[in-house]
């Protein structure tokens, strides 16, 4: 088995010159020209009767010009690489990095068996994962097993040290990932360094749309915005696919297969992708259209999805996804392309006083729309009495509708912003609205992001009497609902929630703390 150690066998050089000078210490500038051959991934090598070099390979036309057994087109020198010995190509391969040497092995079936070649994944191995020598002491121990491992390349399989890389990349850097996420912010329950993890995850998003015909489109992120409890995510373009071919549309999270903490990671690398949610594109009827203007209309999927749809030719102008920080990055990165990162099981906070009912809550509200923020609070010891279960729901009131001290406005214009390569907007009286519910022992009870839109209302509820006009927002899933009621004050040119409501479903308390409500 060629194993690209040592010079070539001699029949293998029979015809090559001696070179004018010898190869520039080893990985120089090999290294600079691997690096940039496998950027452009298979781009770079075309099938036929042979893969060409590229353009900028100079280093390794050089190298061929010096042999005479390649195949010559009479128009120009155009050198084969995939003619090559499997010797030569290995020791091109050598100097690859891991994202290249994936590139390369995308090209045919013979690429792909030498880029395993067990000698030069172990040597990307034991560079990456090289043992901290110090001044003052030498861990001989692990310098032995990596000698060992050395030693010992060849009773592995084709392949076994490049999958042990990636195994040991990908665990490195998720255990890096819990380390960034373990402090806990006070206020809103969630990891204070989010940010930071998603910066040092390399993560992003991608939506893939899938025609009733199986093709796929997949399509990276084009913008995002950071949000207090949440990320919002847009895409646009011009290529879209057209609507009517269209089936489902699958959110996923994105991340380098190969990350590195203090090194970003390649545009063009190979990713990993984890799906979030799948959402069915023929449920984009009226029931789910949740603002226009004059150019489109916007739909709201849930959870936390916006379709919008040009007016004129029904055809899709943006998407929007408003994704909340709870197990964010565990949904994006754990999952697989198919099947959803699964929440460990949960185990019941035992209620010692279940015949009290809630009681020590905390929300935290936010209100948003394109990077604007209209409303961010925080209440602190919300509860509810056992008696309040009606319908499934136990009702949680955080703003009394007849405590105007407690009434609180929104700030600005509310208005959801939009923008495509050739428009841009606001939509009014939609926002994103993201919602963090904790329990007394300060965990994540029951998070949210989702578009929201004001209605008028036909009939204001009974109670004080407000000098404007009334408007509904009301949200509800499986796990509970939320309904605030607000008003229009013209002198002012603002909304003020005049009343706030969370009704919890009984069957997620009772999950949430093994009782029997």
């Amino acid at each position: 088995m060629a194993t690209g150690r040592g010079p070539p066998p001699w029949h293998r050089l029979q015809g090559l010159r001696e070179p004018r000078e010898p190869l520039r210490g080893g990985g120089a500038a090999w290294g600079t020209t691997g690096a940039a051959a496998g950027r452009t991934g298979a781009s770079r090598f075309r099938k036929g009767r042979g893969v060409k070099f590229g353009a900028g390979d100079t280093a390794l036309r050089q190298y061929a010009r010096r042999g005479q057994h390649f195949e010559k087109s009479p128009s120009n020198c155009s050198v084969y690489l995939d003619r090559m010995p499997s010797e030569i190509l290995l020791k091109i391969f050598s100097y690859l990095d891991a994202v290249s040497l994936l590139c390369v092995g995308c090209v045919n079936r013979r690429f792909y068996h030498l880029a395993n070649d067990n000698f030069i994944w172990v040597r990307i191995y034991s560079i990456a994962f090289s043992p901290k020598r110090s001044i003052w002491k030498v861990n001989s121990m692990e310098e032995t097993t990596v000698s060992v491992s050395l030693l010992s390349v060849e009773d592995k399989e084709a392949g076994y040290w490049k999958k042990t890389y990636i195994t040991k990349q990908i665990t490195s850097v998720k255990a890096a990932l819990a380390q960034v996420l373990k402090p806990i912010s006070p206020y809103t329950g969630l990891p204070v360094k989010t940010k930071e993890a998603l910066r040092i995850s390399g993560l992003g998003w991608a939506i893939i749309l899938k025609e009733k015909s199986g093709r796929e489109y997949i399509m990276p992120h084009v913008d995002l915005s950071l949000n207090d409890t949440s990320v919002t995510v847009v895409w646009y373009g011009t290529d879209w696919p057209c609507l009517a071919t269209l089936s489902t549309l699958n959110l996923c999270g994105t991340t380098p297969v190969f990350m590195e903490r203090y090194k970003a990671p390649a545009k063009n690398g190979p990713r990993w992708y984890s799906l979030i949610a799948q959402y069915d594109l023929s449920q984009l009827t009226e029931s789910t259209m949740i603002g226009c203007d004059r150019i489109i209309r916007i739909f709201s999927l849930s959870p936390g999805l916006v379709v919008g749809l040009w007016k004129k030719k029904e055809e899709l102008a943006f998407v929007m996804a408003n994704l909340h920080f709870h197990h964010l990055v565990e949904r994006s990165t754990l999952g697989s392309a198919t099947v959803p990162y699964e929440l460990p099981p949960h185990v019941p906070f035992l209620d010692d006083n279940p015949e009290y009912g809630l009681y020590g809550y905390q929300l935290h509200i936010d209100m948003h729309g394109g990077g604007v923020f209209f409303l961010c609070g925080t209440f602190h010891n919300l509860f509810t009495m056992k008696e309040c279960i009606e319908d499934g729901y136990v009702k949680l009131t955080v703003i009394h509708f007849r405590n105007s001290r407690e009434h609180l406005p929104l700030i600005g214009k509310v208005g959801l912003a939009w923008r495509t390569n050739i428009f841009d907007a606001i939509i009014e009286s939609c926002s994103f609205m993201d919602v963090t519910l904790l329990d007394e022992h300060r965990k994540p009870f029951w998070c949210l992001s989702s578009a929201v839109y004001m209605r008028p209302a036909v009939c204001p509820s009974d109670g004080p009497h407000f000098l404007g006009q009334t408007y509904y927002i009301d949200y509800k899933d499986v796990e509970g609902r939320v309904h605030a009621e607000l008003v229009w004050i013209e002198e002012t040119e603002e909304y003020f929630i005049v009343s706030l409501v969370l009704y919890l479903s009984v069957a997620k308390i009772n999950h949430w703390f093994g009782t029997k409500y």
